[in-house]
């Protein structure tokens, strides 16, 4: 069925008919064999997108999208939303300590560790929101296009985003019959396969199913002290779909999408250490930091990606006393699955009625060391679930001037998200240890806990929540046609967003009794001036300064809010347009899962708000061989949800999320697609950045008051750029070459909002490239590639764990070659 609604005009429908005229000007035949014979340079594809959720040429949307084809994301092999940095300057991707992605677009990113959290950065897949960064751990393949859409969403897609969205589109049923097998071999011991059927089972039901599997048997991270690697893929995608059309008027479409991960989860780099754990810093902890490891991070300091370590398995897979080990190996055990339904019933020729429902079943174990040095400083086992449901209805609609739509939302997610933790070397643990043993013939060791057990407590805990949330919204847009060049767009979207939490850090098997019904009832009868209640095996450890007890979190947020949008669109010339936009968007308020030992640690955090600025131009030059798109933005935030330090008496300094009254981002982001010859295409991205908190006064990592004023937002280069091109003509009537070349550049950015220099991350180029020969009846390709071909060294993230300042490396560089056959 066409997705546009048949019979009318719409806006910008002058430029969709002036430009398919010039091109049914065109010669018939092969273009690519024509090239070859004629000097005329042919104009540039015309991409189709879906942002305003109906389809136009890109450049015929008031906003800034970067688009490409699944024929492009092939020829780049970009394979993961990760990969999309290579080509969208303005995003980047940073890796938590429990390995869950944040997404950051024009510096708006919200930078966790929890798989519970919502991105700032939405991902949808056929208009299906993937709330949850998590989720998008699987491979990327059979895809139709991809579309980056820049500033908040909040007005037209499901979920409210500050910083945009990407929607995967995938590849869908066709009538014709298709298939398609890939293999791919490479460095690490890559055995890669990939493999697509698509065609009609009968009149009116077309069916598709395809398939990726990702090996690599060797790990790229190697432990500086044994021959243990990390770092081996194994993933798997399925996607199956079947499209129906019953009648010439309703279509539906059902969609299984799946994945599995048990790729070995990745280790961390030890660079040094935290203010409180510094050797000589004068920090009491400092005092306790485990025998070597000192000398260990200064006589190791990482000179490549490869270069990591982590404790051996034999240590923290023995059992010590009250203190539980970890056995296993270090690797993960994810999987998805996920389902669409999507029902489209035209009414008439100028009305449709569209329901979409979405859900997803995700659940996760991983086994991570973060202590990025051999000793037990930070190994965890982290354990969740995720159950999401959406449903939205929509009717839509078209008049002689206008396009309308107005529709209803409704989401519900249940999450456990839950780690066990060992840290038997930490810095702080053996200096609670001796606390303890100073207590022992106080009144608070009224459980008669002996110096065995305070020299061996609190080497393991465990941090658990369910948490339940529920959206609700309705919204409305409409395409004004004001004139022949004039057009004007206004969305509006009233959401309600509710949020159950209760969590807390709680005891494993006795492990945690010692120093909490000991030490820690000691400091807060300090602190506090209470005689607490003692907790028993497996109970929550997290202390109420309010109850003055230990017990579980529980909050809930209830919140509404206004999302709006409006653009006004000029296109004085068929080839040209300009737009001016004012956006207003919201993320929901959010509450973390920490390691917590005072209740404020997990306190929500309330909804963020984003009110954006946006100017912008879409110009075709020189007869389409040129596309020059510009923009300039402002985004003035309220309320910035960020991860902050407060004063522990305990810890020092401990984190939770709170907001940041004001902060501001601006910059300028282009993007140049020229056809140099007919042969030749060059593609360069780019973004100027400046982002500046406003006028906040916080707490250190040292537990002492700080100025934030001017810092900059984490993951934020303040330059980036990308450039690609592609080479591709005939080489024989059969054959046909191309070679495509990706270059991305980023400037330093840092891991934290004090902007300190050992959580910098340094500039770095990335060049990847391909070469290929195929047949030009497009029947199979054998291809050469390599990632990071020139093996920089760079890092995506640096983070602390209460003792080591460590980083995360990008992989170094792989290379190999594939064969793909088409049926």
């Amino acid at each position: 069925m066409n997705a546009n609604i048949p019979g009318k005009r719409f806006p910008g429908h002058q430029r969709i008919l002036a430009r398919a005229v010039a091109l049914l000007a065109l010669p018939l035949g092969s273009t690519a064999v024509q090239a070859q014979g004629s000097d005329e340079v042919l104009p540039l594809e015309t991409v189709i997108v879906t942002a305003q959720r109906y389809e136009q040429s890109v450049n015929d949307v008031g906003m800034d999208i970067q688009a490409y084809q699944g024929e492009r994301l092939e020829q780049l092999r970009l394979d993961d939303v990760d990969d999309l940095t290579a080509v969208v300057p303005s995003f980047t991707v940073a890796q938590s300590y429990q390995g869950v992605p944040t997404y950051t677009l024009r510096g708006v990113g919200f930078n966790t560790i929890n798989m519970s959290a919502t991105s700032t950065v939405g991902t949808y897949v056929d208009e299906v929101a993937y709330p949850y960064p998590i989720l998008n751990a699987g491979p990327m393949f059979d895809m139709a296009r991809v579309e980056v859409l820049k500033g908040p969403q909040g007005t037209l897609f499901g979920r409210n985003t500050t910083a945009g969205l990407i929607n995967l589109v995938t590849n869908k049923p066709t009538e014709e019959f298709e298939a398609m097998v890939s293999a791919e071999v490479g460095n690490y011991d890559t055995f890669n396969q990939e493999a697509m059927i698509s065609g009609s089972l009968f009149d009116g039901l077309q069916a598709r199913l395809s398939i990726r599997n990702e090996d690599s048997g060797e790990g790229w991270q190697e432990a500086i002290d044994s021959n243990e690697t990390l770092g081996e893929v194994h993933r798997t995608g399925v996607r199956a779909a079947v499209a129906f059309q019953p009648t010439d008027t309703l279509s539906i479409d059902f969609s299984y999408n799946g994945w599995r991960d048990t790729s070995d989860t990745l280790a961390a780099q030890a660079i040094g250490f935290t203010p409180a754990t510094t050797p000589g810093g004068g920090g009491t902890p400092s005092l306790f930091n485990a025998p070597g490891l000192a000398d260990y991070i200064a006589n190791n300091q990482p000179r490549n990606a490869e270069d990591a370590n982590w404790v051996s398995a034999a240590q923290r897979g023995a059992d010590i006393g009250i203190g539980a080990g970890l056995a296993g190996d270090l690797d993960n055990d994810a999987s998805l699955d996920a389902y669409k339904l999507n029902i489209d019933w035209e009414l008439n020729d100028d009305m449709r009625i569209v329901a979409l429902t979405g859900y997803q079943d995700f659940e996760r174990q991983a086994l991570s060391d973060w202590s990025g040095a051999p000793f037990e400083i930070l190994v965890q086992d982290a354990y969740g679930t995720i159950e999401s449901f959406s449903q939205e209805l929509r009717l839509e609609g078209s008049t002689e001037n206008t396009r309308w739509l107005v529709g209803a939302y409704y989401a519900e997610d249940e999450i456990l998200d839950s780690n066990r933790t060992l840290l038997g070397e930490n810095a702080n643990v053996p200096m609670i240890r001796f606390f303890t043993t100073t207590l022992l013939e106080t009144p608070f060791n009224s459980g008669g806990y002996t110096l065995t057990d305070a020299l061996q407590a609190f080497r393991t805990y465990r941090d658990s929540a369910d948490i339940d949330t529920t959206t609700k919204s309705v919204f409305g847009s409409v395409d004004w046609e004001l004139g022949d060049t004039l057009t004007l767009t206004t969305g509006i979207r009233y959401s309600e967003d509710e949020q159950d939490y209760g969590g807390c850090s709680s005891d494993f098997n006795g492990s945690m009794l010692p120093n909490v019904n000991v030490t820690n009832r000691a400091l807060f009868f300090q602190t506090y001036g209470a005689f607490v209640d003692e907790i028993s095996a497996n109970e929550c450890n997290t202390f109420n300064p309010e109850t003055l007890s230990f017990g579980l979190v529980e909050s809930k947020l209830d919140e509404d809010n206004v999302s709006w949008r409006v653009v006004a669109n000029w296109t004085p010339t068929v080839d040209t347009l300009y737009y001016a936009s004012v956006s207003q968007g919201t993320k929901a308020g959010v509450t973390p899962v920490n390691a917590a030992n005072i209740s404020t640690q997990n306190a929500p955090a309330t909804q963020e708000e984003l009110l954006a600025y946006e100017v912008g131009m879409k110009a075709t030059l020189l007869n389409q061989r040129m596309q020059f798109n510009a923009s300039a933005f402002f985004y003035d935030y309220t309320d910035k949800q960020l991860s902050v330090y407060f004063s522990d008496p305990i810890y020092t300094a401990l984190s939770r999320i709170n907001n940041v009254p004001d902060s501001e981002a601006y910059g300028l982001d282009a993007e140049v697609t020229f056809a140099v010859t007919n042969n030749l295409t060059a593609i360069f991205g780019g973004t100027l950045l400046n982002t500046e908190v406003k006028g906040y006064t916080g707490i250190d990592a040292g537990g002492q008051p700080a100025d934030f004023d001017g810092k900059s937002f984490l993951y934020s280069p303040e330059v980036a750029g990308s450039l690609t091109l592609i080479y591709d003509r005939p080489i024989t009537d059969g054959l046909g070459m191309s070679i495509a070349l990706n270059g991305r550049y980023q400037d330093e950015s840092y891991g934290n909002l004090a902007n300190d220099d050992d959580h910098k991350i340094d500039s770095y180029s990335l060049f990847n490239a391909t070469a290929s020969i195929y047949s030009l009846n497009e029947t199979w390709n054998v291809s050469l590639w390599g990632k990071n071909l020139t093996d920089e060294y760079y890092w995506k993230a640096v983070a602390t764990n209460a003792n080591t300042a460590v980083r995360f490396p990008g992989q170094s560089m792989t290379y190999g070659a594939s064969f793909t056959y088409r049926f």
